[in-house]
């Protein structure tokens, strides 16, 4: 099984790319756009010059609970720079979300409750609502992971959609949010 259908056959349709999608990517954009895979593994990631972005990371069914998260995880931490991820929410009916969250957290992930992630699929035109991770070497503020998140999305996720996709994702103004809730005065 190639690493594309290693990855369709895990995440939800509406959280993927197409392979169209991500082999652009691998060659237009293949000083940021990387792939690291493996028979037990594939992770694909952007690397910025002051960020990671996880856009997928797979780790076969066989190979889980072997350490091979952790060490993909820590390969991109020994950057030292922020890294960011998209992940859904839990779903108590879906184990693996909650397996997913407990791994990230285990490795010193961050929610960033500030920042609001909602878009439309343009594969099935369901609206898809995932929760932001960090992970930061420094103390990097919600308000940083949003302005990168936002770069990402420009930058990757509707990397030529109107072209691969036949139409385009929303702007990035509807898709990411950003509410301040710590700075926010208490109303009366």
């Amino acid at each position: 099984m190639n690493w594309y259908e290693k990855l369709n056959q895990y995440f939800p349709i509406e959280e993927m790319k197409s392979k169209k999608h991500m082999e652009l990517l691998l060659k237009e954009k293949n000083q940021i756009y990387k792939k690291d895979d493996s028979p037990m593994h594939v992770l694909m990631y952007v690397a910025m010059e002051d960020f990671i972005f996880i856009d997928y990371l797979f780790v076969s069914k066989e190979a889980r609970g072997q350490g091979i998260g952790k060490k993909l995880i820590s390969k991109l931490k020994a950057e030292n720079k922020p890294i960011i991820l998209e992940v859904e929410p839990i779903d108590y009916e879906d184990s693996d979300t909650e397996k997913r969250q407990h791994f990230y957290k285990r490795e010193g992930f961050k929610h960033a409750k500030s920042i609001g992630y909602r878009r439309r699929s343009l594969n099935t035109g369901k609206v898809n609502e995932l929760e932001i991770l960090y992970w930061s070497p420094t103390d990097e503020s919600e308000e940083s992971i949003f302005q990168k998140m936002c770069h990402t999305y420009e930058t990757i996720h509707t990397y030529k959609d109107e072209e691969i996709y036949g139409e385009s994702y929303e702007p990035v103004d509807e898709v990411l949010s950003f509410d301040d809730v710590m700075n926010k005065e208490p109303t009366t």
